[in-house]
């Protein structure tokens, strides 16, 4: 028996130091690839900062931009607001002018003219009234 309890002592003696270094290959292996995980990870993490940035960056020119839109806009309403006052006093002044016209011609209502001198007369009863 002291055969085989060297043989034994000598097996188990040598199983340790086999497990161990399958034990530490598989710690490189699982160490190896959390690594590479952490490189990818802050690999992707610059990336996606970058592109942050040139998306705020971005966005800043599109908001100035929407913002000088809104300012035309609004310059437009308000040069609309003043012509529709101005389209308005002319409307009124149009219809005035109408009024004298009308009254003009009523005047010269039965008037009727065959040559320039017969009209002469007429033409400025209607250019004085309207005056």
């Amino acid at each position: 028996m002291s055969a085989l309890g060297t043989l034994a002592a000598g097996v188990t003696g040598g199983i340790w130091k086999v497990i161990a270094v399958i034990l530490l290959a598989a710690l490189l292996v699982v160490g190896a690839w959390a690594g590479g995980g952490w490189f990818l990870a802050a690999r992707d993490r610059d990336a996606a900062r970058v592109e942050l940035a040139d998306e705020r960056s971005a966005n800043a020119e599109l908001r100035g931009a929407i913002q000088a839109q809104n300012a035309a806009v609004e310059a437009a309403g308000a040069a609309k607001l003043v012509a529709d006052a101005r389209g308005q006093v002319a409307q009124q002044q149009a219809a005035v002018a109408g009024k004298r016209f009308d009254a003009a011609l009523a005047k010269v209502a039965g008037v009727r003219a065959t040559t320039c001198d017969e009209a002469m007369p007429a033409v400025n009863v209607i250019l004085e009234s309207v005056r």
